[in-house]
């Protein structure tokens, strides 16, 4: 008995050693930050995050938003830091720590060390440790020491300058950042106080006017005000073999800019980068946002041919982005959808795709503007590295090229199904392809659940698909912007008098997503607006990936959405600028388009 036992004790120490050999001696994909010195690893290349996955970077502890109460006791005294500046710290080392690993593929030295969190691990990007990077940003300690001191001083410098607030999404109260209450909310944010929402009200608890009033609390011992649950955001990316999609999440983000400092437009970047021979653009405008400018003039300047496709109105006065001459200008051939024809002219020429290199698509519902690039707009961005999905691309781009519009242009007879990896995709382009049958089919077939985070929905065929898959079953769900309850033929009265459970969001920026998520089978999603004019007189592509990972991952993401919109917009609609969207009245748009902005429009007085 006692040598079965031997022989069984070394068999498994050999199973153990072997899966740490096969896990430390193979690239991985870091899929998203949970804090600075605690991430989400791809070990099982599922594409998709589990719990078991998370991996804690060996000797380095780092600042985060959300201090332990032994980390605080450990390090306040000892580099003379307030809670405020801590957390602060930490909202600055997640920004760098997102910057400097998210997506990175990445080898990992598992050790023998583990917690009922994490695996404890060395992570190397490049070969290159990323304790280390960690360490040497500032935001680092090893060994109860600051090693990149210096930096550690401009990094508090510059993380009080950012004047930290906590906003409770559903009261409109903000909180300081050890204000308890505050904490306790289940859907709360930490964002600077700039950033607040006009309508947003100081907690009297922790903003007391009076000082000398000023009630003094006492934490008590057994309330930890550091890990209270939040409402966890899902990763807003998955990545299977050569296809990655991106969302952006307008509920961290309430004010737009041009700053590139998201994944969307670093990607973009990037992938303009290391172009070599062409950049072919079809998107409906442009906003300048200097980053892309730059490197498109960069690709330029060292051989890349730059064409370009994009809207018109017929009255160009009206024209709604007026950036379009910054790449027309450094483009070899370039033309709008104007024509003679006004009824033409005045269809949109509304696709957001773009090739490179014949070989790589960049698509999805994000338009290049400040809104699109900042994540102030919920969208998703799908890039496909495929040299045959990216022909089938270019035959579109150069009918358009060619003075060819929307339903001026042909059905283009080429393969539009392709298997890339683990993906089916299927590929449709608007005017003539019609993708709305193929979408009502899958909706009939639907087994379990169609979620749809969408802007609009006025398409007939489309509201009787989704009410039918209701009454037999199905579980139907569906949001849309808050623009969309006053567009003509909007169908959300008809969805909801139909038992159909539908959301208007009430945030600052759009859900300009167009996407529809069936059974974690398939993810609908492109330029295409559910609509008719989407389906038969637009420029538009729609894609529809049959990928279970890419699926499950945008239902994570739409539940997440769901869950952060309050329930009473189930029967109530939020107005797009008002009290009612978190944002809206401080964020320098005009999000309703009556020509008043913030504090002059009714709603936000």
């Amino acid at each position: 008995m006692k040598n079965f036992l031997t022989s069984l004790f070394l068999i498994i120490i050999c199973i153990i050693f072997s899966i740490f050999t096969v896990i430390n001696g193979k690239s991985k994909t870091v899929l998203s930050v949970i804090t600075p010195t605690k991430i989400l690893i791809d070990l099982d290349n599922s594409k998709t995050p589990d719990n078991n996955e998370a991996v804690c970077i060996q000797d380095v502890e780092a600042f985060s938003l959300e201090p332990s109460e032994e980390f605080f006791d450990k390090y306040s005294k000892k580099f003379n830091l307030t809670l405020n500046d801590m957390i602060s710290l930490g909202y600055l080392a997640q920004e760098f720590a997102q910057k400097n690993i998210t997506n990175k593929k990445v080898s990992i030295n598992l050790t023998q060390n583990i917690n009922k969190d994490c695996k404890f691990a060395k992570v190397y990007i490049d070969g290159v440790d990323y304790g280390e990077i960690l360490a040497n940003s500032g935001f680092g300690i090893v060994n109860g020491e600051i090693p990149a001191e210096n930096k550690f001083k401009t990094n508090l410098e510059n993380a009080r300058k950012l004047n930290l607030v906590i906003l409770n999404h559903h009261s409109g109260k903000f909180h300081t950042l050890d204000c308890p209450y505050g904490k306790a909310a289940h859907d709360m944010i930490i964002i600077p106080k700039k950033q607040l929402p006009e309508n947003a009200k100081p907690c009297k608890f922790c903003h007391n006017q009076q000082p000398q009033n000023k009630k003094k609390y006492k934490l008590k011992k057994d309330i930890n005000i550091y890990n209270i649950p939040q409402i966890p955001q899902p990763p807003l990316n998955v990545i299977d073999g050569n296809i990655r999609v991106y969302f952006t999440d307008y509920t961290k983000n309430l004010v737009p800019n041009n700053l590139c400092k998201t994944t969307v437009c670093q990607e973009f970047v990037k992938l303009v980068d290391n172009t070599k021979t062409s950049i072919d653009i079809a998107i409906y405008g442009y906003d300048d946002i200097p980053a892309i400018t730059q490197a498109l003039k960069q690709a330029v300047d060292r051989g890349v041919k730059i064409r370009f496709v994009y809207d018109e109105n017929y009255y160009t006065n009206y024209t709604y982005y007026k950036s379009n001459n910054l790449i027309s200008d450094l483009s070899s051939e370039f033309r709008s959808d104007k024509t003679a024809s006004k009824t033409q002219s005045n269809m949109l020429m509304h696709n957001k795709f773009v090739i490179f290199d014949e070989s790589i698509v960049y698509t999805g519902s994000m338009n290049f503007s400040r809104p699109g690039i900042s994540a102030y707009d919920v969208n998703d961005v799908v890039i496909i590295n495929s040299k045959e999905i990216s022909t089938l691309y270019l035959a579109e781009f150069e009918q358009m090229l060619n003075g060819k519009f929307h339903t001026a242009k042909e059905k283009l007879n080429l393969n539009n199904r392709f298997i890339i990896g683990n993906s089916e995709i299927e590929v449709y382009f608007s005017p003539k392809d019609k993708p709305t049958k193929r979408i009502i089919d899958l909706i009939n077939n639907a087994k379990s659940y169609i979620y749809l985070p969408t802007f609009l929905i006025t398409h007939e065929e489309i509201t009787k698909a989704l009410i039918n898959a209701q009454k037999r079953g199905i579980d139907v769900r569906v949001i849309i912007d808050a623009n969309s309850t006053s567009t003509r033929n909007t169908k959300h009265k008809i969805l909801r008098r139909n038992g159909i459970m539908l959301k208007t969001e009430n945030y600052a920026g759009k859900l300009h997503a167009k996407t529809i998520i069936i059974d974690d089978n398939y993810l609908i999603t492109g330029s295409m607006n559910f609509s008719n004019s989407g389906e038969n007189k637009n420029d538009e592509n729609l894609l529809i990936i049959k990928n279970q990972n890419i699926a499950k991952a945008h239902k994570n993401f739409f539940l997440y959405l769901w869950t952060m919109i309050p329930n009473k917009y189930l029967k109530q609609n939020a107005k797009p600028e008002g009290k009612d969207s978190i944002g809206s009245c401080s964020d320098g748009i005009d999000n309703n388009f009556n020509g008043l902005i913030d504090k002059a429009e009714e709603f936000c007085k």
